[in-house]
Order: structure tokens, then C-alpha cells, then sequence
């Protein structure tokens, strides 16, 4: 039996190249049993003139699927299904049932309903998309990424590719933050106080899971990182959030029988604040004199494109209760999941052991890719590639802002990739969110980054590291002209 051409169709999503992409499409076609052993393929020409691509590229995909044993050949009969193609399991689909178990009572702890924010998968696909933390294809150097990957391939990294390091990292990585990374922001550090993390969200994950407990007290910013929230609150521990001003968290308002302190003192999320050297000092103070111990998370500080970084917390601390948290992702690309933990060598020593026994390691074939991307000056390059990219758009939105008259809350006078937003009373941005969405517009409603019953609708968070200089002025001008619908 010949199959019909009609059946045979690329998605218009599909990665990879027009020959890889029809070698997936018949391999799926057999592997489901759509595609049955002994079955005939249309014939080169007539897939490629059906598919509107090369005859040479249906070609190659046959051949490659002909050398794999998916596809076998009769003279000049043409191509079919092998017989020794992998065949789909024969069993009847199980009909669905109720199940019998009453969940309700099963579950011990939930982890859902959090405040976390999701963010559309097909941003991409909007001509305004103000969100946050997405890679821009335009500035990122995937050529030298992908050379640092097959690099990383190679026979010399046979051993860092497949080795189980168990509870250790990529030795090259760990040389490179500890000897170049960490000394940019004053920080020393020997390789026993340094670990990888899956990104930044996983470190603040681990450092809680080692550092609290339901009797000890943690003081977080208010408005923060919605995630770290979460995370807290899965630890049981008590939470006191305190609101942030201008300047940062004020240590004054930190209550006397905190354990540990989340900051972000370089880059407050999400208002951008930089916490002055005078509040530093003043924070370590609380700290020592509560004996309780800091965790900083120092997210985007590469992207000081305005003036130089401050320094930061950990290079000020004498008594070894700041631990640090740095992450490749955001400068990278979000979909890397690298980030690491600073601190003393007994606390490491139990974050270790909890990642190892979670997820033992990152895989070592990244962290050789991201080690041989940062040494061979790669990163460098790409971090001033993005921040002169980034000082421009950040110009252009604030020409729009101001033209359209919409109030910043927060702009980060260091540099960094968004504004914190401020619409009048009684605008819920939530609802301004829903209503540019079906205009193409993408923004972040601020609520979820506020603490209590009680948050604050009308804040909303608008990046521009996704969103060319072009298309900033129009996309401001729609979220202008949707704000004062709403008076």
C-alpha cells in the first residue's frame, strides 16, 4: 500500500532544517504506527514538489532514514517502511477511569497555587513584548555558543561530559568564577565555598531548605520576587515582608528576632533600586547585631551600563554571614539554568549534600559549554553587546514614557533591562494586561510581586530587552491610549 502525499506535512513550528524536519516527521509517522512496515513513501519528487522544498533535501532525508534502518529500498520501486523499522507497542489505550484515591487527603504538602508568574510561551510572536528575563535572539552570540557546545563534545571533554561528579561541579567552571567572576565584585572565594546551581531560583531554593526551619523567621523585600516568596512559604518558616523605599530594604524595619535576610541590594526586584553604600554598612550592622545571616541575591548587576557596579554586599562582610547568589541565566539566556552559591565552606558543605541528593549535579556538558563561553571571552563581548544595545532602548522608552505622560516608579539608575511601572488609582493592570494582550502588547501586572491580602493592583512591570527601539515608542503609545480608557 502507497501512502498519500496529503498525509505528509511540516509544522509550521518545527526546529531544525528542512531535511532534519521531514526526517522527524516520517520517523514520528512510524514510531506512532500511522507509517506500517512495508508501506510505500510518495517518491522523492513528488514530496518535495508537495512540500514545496528541494527534491535534494527529500533526498538526503530518505538516505539518512535509509542508513538508520527506518526506511528500506527496492531498486527502482522506490522507498518504504523497513521491516526492521521500530514498531509502536500493541496494546489497547486504557479507557480513563475515576481514580479511587481521594487526593484531597493524599497529598501531604502542596507546592501549586503560588504566586509565581507564567509568561506566554510564543512571546516572541508579539510585536510588543515588555516582559522580563527573555533572551533576545538578535543580541545573543549563538555562533559561539554553539562552537563552545561541540567543543565541549569533544573527545578531550569526554570525561566532563560523561562523568557523574555526584556532589562536585565542572572543575573549569568553579577556576573561572572563583579567579575572574567573583573578584568584579570584590569577592574571594576558594573552590570548597563555591556551588552550582540550576539558576538563581534553585540556589535561593537550596540556601532555604538549609538555612530555615518552622521555629526560625525570615525578613524578605516587599514588593520581591514572587517566586522567593513561594519558596518560603514551602519551608513553613515565619515570613515578615518589609517595604522596600527608594533606597532598598531599611534595616530599622527589620524585625529584632530574624534568622535570615533576602535582598537584592544591587538591583531590587522589582522596583531597580541600588541599596547606597551608607545602607550596606547599616544592614550588616542589623545583621551582626541580630546574628542573623543575609542572602543576596545579585541578579543583574552586569547590566550597570550607566555607571560602574557598587560593590557588592558579600565584599563587605568581615564575619561571614552574607551568602551570595549569582546567575548565568539571566545574562545568558533563561532557558541555561546556571547560577551558583558563595559562602562559608560548613554551609556549602549541607547545600552540596541536598543537591546532591535531589539532583546530584548540573549536567557537565553545560557547565563545560558555559566554562569553555565565559574563559574563551565570549561572555565579555556579549555582556557589552547587550548593555550598549540596552542604554539604547532604555533612552527611547523613556523618551515614550514621558511623551505619553505614564509615571516610573522605579527606573534603576544603574542600568538593568525594565522600568517598575506606576498607573493611576483604580487601574487594574491586571485587566490592562488582558486588554493589550489581544493588541499585541505583552506587560507584567505588579500584584503578584506584592506580600498580603492586600496588594496593590495598579503597578505593572515594563522590560525592553526583548523589544527592538523600533517598536518601542508605538507599543508605549498602546499602552498609553488603554490607561486612559480605563478613567
Amino acid at each position: 500500500m502507497a501512502l498519500p502525499v496529503e498525509t505528509f506535512f511540516l509544522h509550521p513550528d518545527a526546529q531544525g532544517t528542512l531535511q532534519q524536519q521531514i526526517q522527524q516527521m516520517i520517523a514520528q509517522g512510524i514510531l506512532s504506527g500511522r507509517f506500517r512496515q512495508g508501506e510505500k513513501l510518495p517518491s522523492t519528487r513528488r514530496l518535495a514538489a508537495h512540500l514545496g522544498v528541494s527534491r535534494i533535501t527529500v533526498t538526503i532525508a530518505y538516505t539518512e532514514l535509509l542508513a538508520n534502518d527506518y526506511l528500506s529500498s527496492k531498486g527502482r520501486s522506490g522507498y518504504f517502511v523497513s521491516a526492521n523499522a521500530p514498531t509502536p507497542p500493541s496494546f489497547e489505550p486504557l479507557t480513563e477511569r475515576q481514580d479511587a484515591v481521594d487526593w484531597s487527603r493524599a497529598i501531604g504538602q502542596r507546592f501549586s497555587g503560588g504566586a509565581a508568574m507564567s509568561k506566554p510561551q510564543d512571546w516572541a510572536k508579539f510585536r510588543y513584548p515588555f516582559i522580563y528575563g527573555q533572551a533576545d535572539p538578535t543580541l545573543f552570540d549563538h555562533a559561539n555558543w554553539r562552537l563552545c557546545a561541540l567543543q565541549a563534545l569533544g573527545q578531550r571533554d569526554f570525561s566532563a561530559l560523561t562523568t557523574d561528579y555526584f556532589d562536585r561541579d565542572d572543575p573549569q567552571l568553579i577556576e573561572f568564577i572563583a579567579r575572574h567572576t567573583l573578584p568584579r565584585r570584590g569577592i574571594n572565594a576558594r573552590p570548597e565555598q563555591i556551588l552550582i546551581t540550576l539558576g538563581a531560583q534553585n540556589a535561593l531554593w537550596l540556601t532555604t531548605q538549609v538555612l530555615l526551619t518552622q521555629r526560625r523567621r525570615a525578613a524578605l523585600e516587599d514588593p520581591c520576587y514572587p517566586a522567593l516568596r513561594d519558596i518560603l512559604s514551602q519551608s513553613r518558616c515565619h515570613m515578615t515582608p518589609v517595604r522596600v523605599d527608594a533606597d532598598g530594604i531599611p534595616p530599622e524595619s527589620i524585625p529584632p528576632d530574624t534568622d535570615v535576610i533576602f535582598t537584592t541590594p544591587s538591583h531590587q526586584c522589582p522596583t531597580n533600586a541600588t541599596m547606597p553604600m551608607e545602607r550596606r554598612h547599616a544592614l550588616l550592622n542589623r545583621a551582626g547585631e541580630m546574628n542573623a545571616l543575609i542572602v543576596e541575591d545579585d541578579y543583574e548587576f552586569e547590566m550597570s551600563f550607566l555607571k560602574s557596579p557598587s560593590p557588592a554586599l558579600k565584599s563587605l562582610d568581615t564575619d561571614g554571614r552574607v551568602i551570595y547568589v549569582g546567575s548565568f541565566s539571566k545574562s545568558l539566556f533563561p532557558g541555561l539554568r546556571l547560577g551558583y552559591l558563595v559562602g562559608s565552606e560548613p554551609f556549602i558543605k549541607e547545600a552540596r549534600a541536598l543537591r546532591a541528593s535531589v539532583l546530584r549535579h548540573p549536567p557537565g556538558h553545560i557547565q563545560r559549554t558555559a566554562a569553555y563561553f565565559l574563559s574563551l571571552g565570549h561572555y565579555d563581548a556579549l555582556i557589552r553587546r547587550m548593555g550598549s544595545a540596552l542604554q539604547d532602548r532604555r533612552a527611547v522608552m523613556e523618551k515614550a514614557l514621558a511623551a505619553h505622560d505614564l509615571r516610573i516608579s522605579g527606573r534603576g539608575y544603574y542600568g538593568g533591562s525594565s522600568f517598575w511601572m506606576r498607573a493611576p488609582d483604580g487601574v487594574d493592570t491586571d485587566a490592562l494586561a488582558r486588554r493589550l494582550h489581544g493588541k499585541g502588547v505583552l506587560i507584567e501586572p505588579g500584584r503578584p510581586f506584592f506580600a498580603g491580602s492586600h496588594q496593590p493592583t495598579n503597578y505593572y512591570r515594563l522590560a525592553y530587552s526583548s523589544i527592538p527601539s523600533s517598536r518601542i515608542a508605538d507599543g508605549v503609545g498602546l499602552i498609553a491610549r488603554e490607561i486612559r480608557d480605563f478613567g
